[in-house]
């Protein structure tokens, strides 16, 4: 599914305008993605929660070469689904 086809989805299920509805995950996805910026957890109940998880630095090696390099710490966005959504998927 894409951007595009979720719009037309919210719109259909909502009874909104395909404007109204891009305005509409376009205020979500912004406000998550805020949060995750000030470290904060966003959790949806029956949905799931989206963290912010911090990847250690560690040592890897260019399979083209086999040179050994240094891959830094980071943090990385993930999404644990809900109880509600993983029945919903079996």
């Amino acid at each position: 599914m894409t951007k595009a086809d979720l719009v037309s989805s919210i719109a259909a299920k909502a009874g909104l305008t395909k404007a109204a509805a891009e305005k509409a995950l376009n205020a979500f996805v912004e406000s998550v993605t805020s949060s995750l910026k000030r470290g904060e957890k966003v959790s949806l109940v029956g949905f799931g929660t989206f963290e912010v998880a911090t990847r250690a630095a560690r040592k890897g090696r260019n399979p083209r070469t086999g040179e050994e390099l240094h891959i830094p710490a980071s943090k990385t966005p993930r999404f644990r689904p809900g109880k509600s959504l993983k029945e919903a998927v079996r």
